[in-house]
């Protein structure tokens, strides 16, 4: 068997096959077009459509992201099984997440900001210090909630329980994961009215486009913090910007956003009270080559994949 093994990610997989490795910004070689596996990790939604009309022997492709979504759209036959990388990325997310987190509650923006002008902020040290705000700067006694509920999730809840956080969950079916209570995505409304930090880890799907948005961001209670380490595809970020200007949102924190690199002109780069980072929480998928061991040697025995999104 043929694997095709992208030049993104040294992936010292032990299977019995012969790995290619491949280079993500250059046309699959004539020779190496007979590939039944095909892995993936950076590769643009272009060359991964290009890759499904130019290898037609495929039988599975593995992602190596947490979410599949943009391999699930680039066109791959039906008969072709794609699976995805959930799990890989649980602590690093995970960690990410959790700075964010801290540094929308703690304001590390505003700090920034005040170094980068050798300004001593005094207002900010009596705004945390107040008896009616100070709340609002710890984690302790808050109501984080976490909208999708997957591994990652289940990682970054016991820290944020560490710190003394409420923790509860938002996902499409109600019950309880990995012993926090996660509700289901019709009963939002009322579980944002008593949020103090939401959290997105939702993948990039026709229905969780643009949710995160004016509704959602009215019915947080005020001066509620948002985080999103999931796709940026889920945010309108025009809702985000203006929740922000009103107040209704404190703080802000996103790893991800609709169109990425973001562009210089983008608006969002100005936004108040707003922390970027250019993608990186899940930059390190933790124990890759033994997935793609696992599921080669799965399909040649006919057996169930890891984290199969398809078919």
């Amino acid at each position: 068997m043929k694997i095709l093994i992208p030049n993104t990610i040294d992936l010292p997989v032990t299977a019995d096959v012969e790995a290619i490795v491949y280079d993500i910004d250059a046309a699959v070689p004539e020779e190496h077009r007979d590939a039944e596996v095909l892995v993936v990790w950076h590769n643009s939604s272009e060359w991964l459509k290009e890759a499904a009309r130019v290898l037609p022997k495929l039988r599975l492709v593995q992602a190596l992201a947490s979410g599949a979504d943009v391999v699930l759209n680039a066109g791959f036959d039906d008969d072709v099984r794609i699976c995805s990388g959930r799990s890989l990325h649980d602590g690093p997310v995970a960690e990410h997440a959790l700075t964010l987190i801290l540094s929308a509650v703690r304001r590390l923006d505003r700090l920034h900001d005040a170094q980068r002008e050798h300004r001593w902020d005094d207002d900010f040290n009596d705004m945390q210090s107040a008896p009616d705000t100070q709340q609002s700067y710890t984690l302790a006694g808050s109501r984080v909630t976490i909208w999708g509920f997957g591994s990652i999730a289940g990682a970054l809840a016991p820290y944020l329980t560490a710190l003394g956080a409420d923790v509860q969950g938002i996902a499409r079916t109600a019950g309880t994961r990995s012993g926090y209570p996660v509700h289901a995505d019709a009963d939002a409304t009322a579980i944002l009215a008593e949020t103090d930090v939401l959290v997105s880890i939702l993948p990039a799907t026709a229905e969780t486009t643009d949710l995160f948005g004016a509704e959602v961001f009215g019915a947080l209670k005020p001066g509620a913090a948002f985080v999103n380490v999931g796709r940026g595809a889920t945010v309108d970020e025009a809702a985000l910007i203006a929740a922000l200007e009103s107040g209704q949102l404190r703080a802000a924190a996103v790893d991800v956003t609709k169109s990425e690199p973001l562009a210089a002109s983008d608006p969002l780069w100005d936004a108040p009270n707003l922390l970027i980072t250019p993608h990186i929480a899940g930059n390190r998928p933790v124990g890759a080559a033994h997935l793609v061991d696992q599921n080669v040697t799965r399909l040649n025995a006919g057996d169930d994949l890891v984290n199969q999104v398809r078919p």
